[in-house]
Parts: C-alpha cells; structure tokens; sequence
C-alpha cells in the first residue's frame, strides 16, 4: 500500500488546534481516525476539557469506561432485536 500523507482541518477548529500529518490508510481506518477526532473536538466544546484533564481520578475514568460500555451493549442488543424480528 502507497502512503499519501494530508493535511486534516477540522470542522471547529480553535486557536489551540494543532495541525498534523497523518497517512492516508483505508476508507474505514480514516473515517475511524475522523470520527475520533470529531468526538475530542465535540467533547471539548460540550464539556469544557479534554482527556488531559487532571481532575479525574483512576476509579472516575473507569466508572466512565463502564457507563460507556454498559450504553454499547444496549445499542447492540437493540439492533440485534431488530435484526432478529426484521424491524428495520
């Protein structure tokens, strides 16, 4: 695979964004790395910090890791549902 590099900008960008590189890989590997950047960028304008933050402790971060995944397996139950009885 040929690497392409790029510049990426994105959507809202602030005084404090910086600007990177990054190799173009796939179609799916770049929207995964899109979508995680979005989502730091969306989380610093809803929640005022980033992961950064020093405020959280060892035990905070993971009660935000469960709550998470706890969400995760009942989206995914929720399309299996769906799957199953063809409601979609």
């Amino acid at each position: 695979m040929s690497e392409t590099s790029f510049e990426w900008t994105p959507r809202h960008p602030t005084k404090d964004t910086p600007q990177r590189s990054i190799s173009k890989t796939d179609s799916i590997v770049d929207s995964i790395i899109d979508k995680f950047v979005e989502r730091a960028a969306m989380g610093k304008e809803k929640y005022g910090t980033d992961l950064d933050r020093t405020d959280l402790d060892l035990i905070d971060y993971i009660n935000h890791a469960l709550e998470e995944h706890m969400d995760a397996i009942l989206y995914l139950q929720k399309v299996k549902k769906m799957l199953e009885t063809k409601e979609f």
